[in-house]
């Protein structure tokens, strides 16, 4: 016998029920306010040709990399799921996914994607063995029609800004031919320098080559270097970008002499730095971008404490993003501090820090945030976007850090559908977490219906200039 699916309209509201009245009542205020998705993966291209996707396998199982790696864990090989191999038949990749969608009970995944299930493709039964060729028929025919192309979603579920993320090289030509469309939608660029800061990242000097042919500058000399960076950020700034991304290993920085940077920048760029030396360029480069962010007003993201592509094979076989990133533990008050010591007291700089290390919410990021007038917090990310690590992030740093020293919630995902499944679900559980605090005389009602309202919208708009 079939499952049914049904989303219960009370989902992830507290369970206490004068606290789930109150949390509902918050809810219904900020349930249909846009979205605000200041960070994030997808394509711009999906949005500069306005082209169908072509299956349901491509829209929500290949860009998807918490599916595709849960897969993984269970034996499923990657090929066989399509990622990697775009020989591989879709009908069958769905299958092995829809006879496994058991194994996603409890996760994040499961929610977001029987809200898409149910709300975007009108599905009333739950996606397993059985179901595997009506979701796959129903979803890939709904997908070739105009309204389920990118910018029709995009317009159906109020999305007010998102902001993909491309490096240094990348020439925007996507970025340039929505603008060029005429097309209302706003989707802006933000700038990810890793390819160009990150002695290990591969093609590290063949990257630098490429951004000396895109700039005219010798970015084989430190200040050719720095004047390349300069050039590409106003490049990125007027395609629209508000913001910087840094997603460096740990958030170590440093603050070296101009002889110290010069001899350390030869090593790097002759291809014979050590790893301890390829952190302390790393470190540097952090704080040489708050330098710039001073002075051209982009707002700094940084994302560190991943240990990305862990597996090997894995990353030599098919490259980054699949599924492989394990977070690790992060220290911030030590290694922030070069850079705190010389913009941490500057209001012209806006620093977000996130972590993968949940250790160091109330230890070390509330008590940063809740002092340096440069530090925003970001909300939980990646493998803690989910009830729980939201609620831990809101129960471990607002008694130190408050509500307006972070910066809302950003989806920070490349698969586009689960981006509305997402601030869905962040909405339900801050305005849970506030109507708790109302019931025990910690907070004004009134004064929750005004959280709820920015830790929905207006936090996010601001913290990214938007």
């Amino acid at each position: 016998m079939l499952s049914v699916l049904s989303l219960h309209p009370d989902r992830l509201l507290p369970a206490d029920p004068a606290t789930r009245a109150l949390a509902r009542s918050l809810y219904t205020q900020v349930k249909d306010l846009p979205i605000i998705s200041p960070h994030g993966h997808t394509d711009p291209e999906w949005f500069a040709t306005n082209a169908n996707f072509g299956n349901a396998a491509e829209l929500l199982l290949h860009p998807d990399h918490y599916v595709f790696r849960m897969l993984y864990s269970q034996g499923v090989a990657l090929a066989d799921l399509g990622i990697g191999n775009p020989a591989a038949d879709p009908r069958t990749s769905w299958r092995l996914f829809a006879e496994r969608y058991f194994l996603f009970r409890g996760t994040p995944s499961r929610m977001w994607l029987d809200w898409v299930f149910a709300e975007v493709f009108g599905m009333g039964v739950q996606l397993c063995a059985e179901t595997s060729d009506l979701y796959f028929d129903t979803i890939t025919e709904m997908l070739a029609s105009a309204a389920f192309r990118p910018r029709a979603l995009f317009e159906r579920y109020n999305i007010e800004v998102i902001a993909t993320t491309e490096s240094p090289i990348d020439s925007l030509a996507d970025h340039a031919a929505i603008r060029a469309s005429g097309w209302a939608g706003k989707v802006i660029t933000a700038y990810r320098p890793d390819p160009v800061v990150d002695p290990e990242f591969e093609g590290f000097r063949d990257n630098l080559k490429t951004f000396s042919d895109l700039t005219g500058e010798d970015t084989f000399s430190w200040t050719g270097y720095l004047a390349a960076h300069r050039q590409r950020r106003a490049f990125f700034a007027s395609m629209g970008a508000t913001s910087t991304d840094h997603g460096h290993p740990t958030a170590q920085t440093a603050n070296l002499s101009v002889a110290e940077v010069a001899a350390l920048f030869a090593k790097v760029t002759s291809g014979s730095c050590t790893a301890a030396e390829a952190e302390l360029f790393r470190a540097q480069t952090l704080t040489e971008m708050a330098a710039m962010s001073i002075d051209d007003g982009l707002v700094m993201q940084l994302h560190p404490g991943s240990f990305r592509n862990h597996n090997a094979p894995v990353f030599a076989a098919l490259g980054r993003d699949k599924g492989a990133d394990i977070p690790t533990r992060t220290d911030y008050v030590h290694a922030l501090k070069p850079l705190l010591d010389r913009f941490g007291n500057d209001n012209r700089l806006s620093l977000i820090l996130f972590t993968l290390d949940e250790s160091a919410y109330a230890r070390e990021l509330a008590p940063l945030a809740g002092h340096y007038p440069c530090l925003k917090l970001g909300p939980a990310w990646w493998f803690h976007d989910s009830p729980e690590g939201m609620r831990r992030f809101r129960r471990m740093c607002t008694e130190t850090a408050g509500f307006y020293n972070t910066v809302g919630f950003n989806d920070d995902t490349r698969a586009f559908l689960s981006i509305p499944a997402r601030h869905d679900v962040a909405r339900r559980i801050d305005c849970g977490f506030l109507a708790e605090l109302v019931m025990e005389h910690r907070l004004e009602d009134w004064e929750a219906a005004e959280l709820a309202q920015d830790l929905t919208y207006n936090l996010a708009k601001a913290a990214y200039k938007l």
